[in-house]
């Protein structure tokens, strides 16, 4: 066999009775010519993090699925669970809709958002034809990250006509209209992020092909989700063009991820160099592996990447005692945390909460968080471990409350669903709520 191993021992490893060694993960990836992503395993532990949340829900939980059969549809059937997956959201949408949260009109809610994040999740948030079309501008533009916003500007005016004006711009951020060849960019926008906005005009002008390819790629279920997939591959193709791959992953490693030095460093916002930094995997040179979670005080997620495996809860709120949460209450200031999951996974997080400008004096401008995180394995390469001691500084996290089997959390809000509560009124117990352990 091409993988210089024995018949038997192959059906050893088909059958998780032997393991599989880094060299020989490295032969069969190349043997195949697939990315070792792919042979990762996240992608099934996401869809089985996905099903156990599904399988959870008290609607379904007449017949208990047990982990067993969760685990084997995850990794022997993922069309399957993808499928499953996508019914149960139809499920939670008609569901909604019986409750009153139709739109006005009686139209029916389609979550496009739900339908642009999954197939950014597939794809681990990197694409190499936007990156080509990104890297044929920057070649193009030929100069350096500090003199990058110039240089675009410069290339709207003259090779497209451009007038550019930075001021007063009532109910938007960013404006461009066709027939007068005019940009209007919201003085309301951070001198960091202005350049972004030229890029990503500057690609929605020069790109089209690369786009266009991508979403016959995609092939989005509905205009909504197609308008919204185009955004997002302009963005991206804009933060590309902003911050190069091969320099930025160099400046990466070199500065150890500090996220305040890569962003001064290429000129642009924090978030944009968290973005820019979670799609670094690229074959050959491959960035360490982030999550990247974007969430508002109520707890709304905007935005979430996950090449790092994190297993995000995907219909519910994240754990109260995750660092993200506690960020909100030092706006500004990194948050470090070593949080480990229920199965022992234990990663690096590091959150920021962010505040964007009001529109006007007196209404609250919006304020998010951003959290990153990696596998703790990849500690040392972040600057931000430097301070901890990585075992003593461990907290323990779950999913979610509903989905935590920790029995003496105080921050529960909600009691496990897939647990009996054991009610005693003469114990008050650490958590709010006593339950059983599975049988």
């Amino acid at each position: 066999m091409k993988l210089g191993i024995s018949a038997s021992y192959l059906n050893l490893i088909e059958h998780d009775q032997r393991g599989v060694t880094a060299s020989l993960l490295i032969k069969l990836s190349e043997t195949l010519a697939v990315d070792l992503a792919t042979l990762s395993g996240s992608v099934e532990r996401q869809n089985e993090t996905q099903l156990r949340e599904v399988f959870a829900d008290p609607l379904l939980a007449a017949d208990p699925v047990p982990e067993a059969e969760i685990e084997a549809i995850a990794a022997g059937s993922p069309t399957a669970a993808r499928a499953i997956l996508a019914l149960y959201r139809a499920l939670r949408v008609a569901r909604d809709d019986s409750g009153g949260i139709a739109l006005p009109s009686g139209r029916r809610i389609l979550l496009p958002t739900e339908e642009v994040r999954d197939f950014f999740n597939e794809h681990a948030n990197y694409f190499p034809v936007l990156e080509a079309a990104a890297e044929q501008l920057t070649a193009e533009l030929g100069v350096t990250p500090s003199e990058t916003n110039h240089a675009i500007a410069e290339r709207l005016r003259r090779q497209h006509g451009l007038s550019i004006v930075v001021g007063p711009l009532p109910g938007a951020l960013r404006r461009f209209d066709p027939e007068t060849r005019r940009l209007s960019i919201s003085e309301l926008v951070p001198r960091e992020s202005r350049g972004f906005h030229l890029a990503f005009q500057l690609a929605l002008l020069e790109s089209r092909e690369a786009v266009d390819e991508m979403i016959g790629v995609a092939t989005p279920s509905s205009p909504e989700a197609e308008a919204l997939l185009r955004v997002a591959f302009l963005n991206y193709i804009a933060g590309a063009v902003l911050m190069p791959y091969i320099p930025f992953h160099t400046a990466a490693a070199a500065l150890r991820h500090d996220m305040d030095a890569l962003a001064a460093r290429f000129g642009v916002s924090f978030e944009q160099a968290c973005n820019r930094l979670c799609s670094l995997q690229r074959s050959g040179v491959r960035g360490v592996p982030f999550f990247f979670l974007r969430v508002d005080p109520a707890g709304n997620v905007s935005k979430r990447f996950s090449a790092a495996g994190f297993p995000f809860a995907r219909f519910g709120g994240t754990c109260p005692r995750w660092v993200a949460h506690a960020a909100l209450s030092t706006p500004g200031v990194m948050r470090i945390q070593v949080a480990q999951l229920p199965d022992a996974a234990t990663f690096l997080c590091f959150a920021r909460a962010v505040e964007g400008p009001a529109a006007r004096w007196g209404e609250p401008g919006p304020v998010h968080v951003l959290a990153m995180g990696c596998d703790i394995a990849h500690a040392d390469q972040l600057i931000y471990a430097d301070s901890l001691d990585l075992e003593r500084a461990v907290v323990g996290i779950g999913l979610s409350c509903r989905l935590c089997d920790r029995p003496d959390c105080r921050s529960r809000a909600f009691p496990p669903l897939e647990h009996r509560l054991a009610l005693d009124p003469l114990t008050t117990g650490l958590s709010p709520y006593q339950f059983e352990a599975k049988k």
